[in-house]
């Protein structure tokens, strides 16, 4: 999470009016010459005056080791040994009727979402975050984006899946047609090629999107799909899917924090855009957002199976909600409930996988921000 130790303190707020001279966020206008070196004080999440393509010096460490953990993280899905469960999966009596439903609306929310995710960073996100330090994050994470991508496809492809009923259930099955339109909804107005940031109701925004997809989507919607394959995998079964969605949620732990840590960082520079009103919509955005995934947990495990069912997802729902909530500085949105997967942390411990190409151990390296969140 952000490391509050390397962070100078943010120049006094601009007044809520202020509308920042015209300065170019892409990096790709035209050279100023003989403009001045950037300095560290000049450097902002959004509406900076710096140029955006000097990365130093740096003035937010957290991004780039960020960066640096997520290169040291690198993987493939074509390095997982899929024999296994393609067994299972063509033997009669491998999976239960339940189970099969399960996983195949798990990977067809996961196929769409990985997309979804990926679109918002490259169309949206990046341009508006003025940071280049976060701006090397994020490339990292649009590629992370996309292995996340190739691993479903590949998923698919394995099993010998239908790729069109898998691919297309975020229009057909309605309890991820629901989550998928919700996210889009929080994010309409950034799909105007003519949106800017430099006002306040534009900066809020912004942040609005940053919460819809980096605390939301990533940081509470995965979560169920995680424990559900993660459960299966504990009980020895798709364990090659299972090591898979292992590194994937290795993954979305720094996306999360990264978020998290983007978001601090806006509100301690412009503390004038963090109001009670838009505190109480962030907070009923979490609550719809829980709500949307307690039905997609009743559809996707409508009887349940060993150590699982929608309720016990529901009830960890709340705990994440309440979890995203404190992260944020806001106040809890459910009553307390105790957490009923303790050993979701568990998965997040990868510092020895075996390769199944080589036959060695490689030591994965964590990236500071792996503690489950």
């Amino acid at each position: 999470m952000l490391d509050w130790s390397d962070t100078k303190p943010a120049p006094a707020p601009l007044h809520p009016a202020f509308v920042p001279p015209a300065v170019d966020a892409t990096g790709l206008g035209a050279i100023a010459r003989g403009a001045a070196r950037v300095s560290v004080d000049e450097k902002r999440m959004i509406n900076a005056r710096a140029d955006v393509n000097q990365l130093l010096p740096l003035k937010y460490k957290w991004a780039w080791e960020k960066y640096l953990a997520g290169c040291n993280n690198h993987w493939m899905p074509t390095e997982v040994s899929m024999q296994a469960d393609i067994a299972l999966w063509k033997s009669r009596d491998g999976l239960t009727e339940d189970e099969r439903r399960m996983l195949k609306r798990n990977l067809g929310f996961f196929a769409a979402s990985e997309s979804l995710v990926a679109n918002n960073i490259v169309l949206a996100i990046y341009r508006h975050l003025t940071n280049p330090e976060c701006r090397q994050y994020l490339l990292r994470q649009s590629f992370e984006e996309a292995v996340h991508t190739h691993t479903f496809q590949y998923i698919v492809e394995s099993l010998g899946l239908d790729e069109g009923e898998l691919f297309n259930m975020y229009r057909e099955v309605p309890s991820i047609t629901d989550k998928a339109a919700w996210a889009l909804r929080h994010t309409q107005s950034l799909d105007d090629p003519a949106f800017a940031t430099g006002t306040p109701e534009a900066d809020q925004r912004f942040l609005r999107d940053l919460v819809a997809f980096y605390v939301v989507f990533e940081g509470m919607w995965f979560y169920t799909g995680f424990a559900q394959i993660l459960s299966l995998g504990r009980r020895n079964k798709m364990v090659g899917i299972a090591e898979q969605y292992q590194y994937i949620l290795r993954d979305e732990s720094i996306h999360l924090n990264f978020g998290i840590d983007v978001i601090n960082q806006i509100k301690i520079e412009n503390p004038y855009l963090w109001t009670p009103a838009f505190q109480d919509e962030v907070r009923a955005m979490l609550k719809d957002a829980a709500e949307l995934e307690a039905a997609y947990g009743r559809d996707t495990m409508p009887r349940g199976f060993l150590g699982l069912n929608a309720g016990l997802c529901e009830q960890y729902m709340h705990v994440i909600a309440n979890r995203r909530c404190a992260q944020l500085g806001l106040a809890p949105v459910f009553a307390e409930a105790e957490n009923p997967f303790p050993w979701m942390s568990e998965a997040m411990d990868l510092k020895k996988e075996k390769n199944f190409f080589e036959t060695r151990v490689i030591e994965y390296q964590n990236g500071g921000a792996l503690a489950w969140d």
